[in-house]
C-alpha cells in the first residue's frame, strides 16, 4: 500500500462520507484556480494547509512526501514562461514578463495540488469507486476501475521484491548490469501481469461472478454542520481575497 492510501485509510476523517471531503478539497482547488494568483492562491494554500495539519491530522513528513511530486511537475511546466522563442534578442531570450508569469502559474499550481492532496489524504480509494455507480457511473467501467486499483498494488509489491532480489544478487553493481537487470524486471513484471490477470479471472469465475462486483460500502451520512463550515471557508476566502485585492500591489 502506498503512504497516501495508508494515511487515508487511518486519517480523522476516515468515516466522514466522501461528498463533504470532495467539495472542501475541489472546492479549494477551483478556488486557486479562479482566484487571483496574489494573493487569492497564497490564501488558498496557506487554509488548505492548516485544514490539513489541523483537524485533518495529515503529518508533515507525509505531506511534504506526497506534495514534493506534484511540486516537481508545477515547477517544471513554470520554468518555461521565463524564456521566449525568437524576437530581437535572440533565438532564445529570458521574456520580459517572464518571473510573473512563472511565479503566477507555480502558486496557482501549487495551491491547486494541495487541494486534490486534501481529499486524496482523507479518501481512501476503496471509499469512492463503490459510490461512484450511484452517482450514474457505469458500473462495468467502476468494476474495472476498482480491479486495477487493487491489483496495482500487488504489482507494485512484486517489483519490490524483485528489486531486492536484483540487488542481493549484485544485479546493480554497475550500469551494465542495472540496465541488464531493470529489463530483466520489466519482462518479470510483464509476465506476472498476465498471471495475476487470469489468477483473478479463474478465481471471479469460480465466484460465480455475473458482471459486477458487490462489495460492502460503510454507511456515512452526510454532515451539513460540515458542509456549513466549508461554504464559510470558501466564502471568506473569495471575501478576503477581493478586499486585499484593492488594498495590496
Amino acid at each position: 500500500m502506498l503512504p497516501i492510501d495508508a494515511a487515508a485509510h487511518s486519517s480523522r476523517w476516515r468515516r466522514r462520507h466522501p461528498c463533504e471531503k470532495a467539495v472542501l478539497g475541489f472546492g479549494l482547488t477551483v478556488l486557486a484556480i479562479c482566484l487571483p494568483p496574489w494573493p487569492g492562491a497564497v490564501l488558498v494554500a496557506a487554509a488548505t494547509l492548516a485544514v490539513l495539519l489541523g483537524p485533518a491530522g495529515v503529518g508533515r513528513r507525509q505531506l511534504w512526501r506526497a506534495f514534493r511530486v506534484p511540486l516537481r511537475f508545477c515547477v517544471t511546466g513554470a520554468v518555461p514562461l521565463l524564456f521566449q522563442v525568437g524576437g530581437p534578442e535572440g533565438w532564445v531570450a529570458l521574456a520580459p514578463d517572464g518571473p510573473v508569469h512563472a511565479g503566477q502559474l507555480l502558486l496557482r499550481t501549487s495551491a491547486a495540488s494541495l487541494g486534490v492532496l486534501l481529499f486524496a489524504f482523507t479518501t481512501p480509494v476503496s471509499d469512492v469507486l463503490p459510490r461512484l455507480v450511484r452517482a450514474g457511473v457505469p458500473a462495468p467501467v467502476v468494476d474495472v476501475a476498482l480491479v486495477m486499483y487493487r491489483i496495482s498494488f500487488l504489482l507494485l509489491d512484486a517489483v519490490r521484491r524483485i528489486r531486492e532480489a536484483q540487488a542481493a544478487r549484485l544485479g546493480l553493481t554497475s550500469r551494465a548490469a542495472a540496465w541488464r537487470s531493470l529489463a530483466g524486471l520489466g519482462a518479470t513484471a510483464f509476465v506476472r501481469a498476465f498471471d495475476r490477470a487470469a489468477r483473478l479471472q479463474t478465481g471471479l469465475a469460480g465466484r460465480g461472478y455475473d458482471g459486477t462486483l458487490r462489495v460492502l460500502v460503510p454507511e456515512a451520512a452526510v454532515s451539513r454542520r460540515f458542509l456549513a463550515a466549508t461554504g464559510a471557508l470558501l466564502a471568506g476566502l473569495v471575501a478576503v481575497t477581493l478586499v486585499l485585492e484593492r488594498f495590496l500591489p
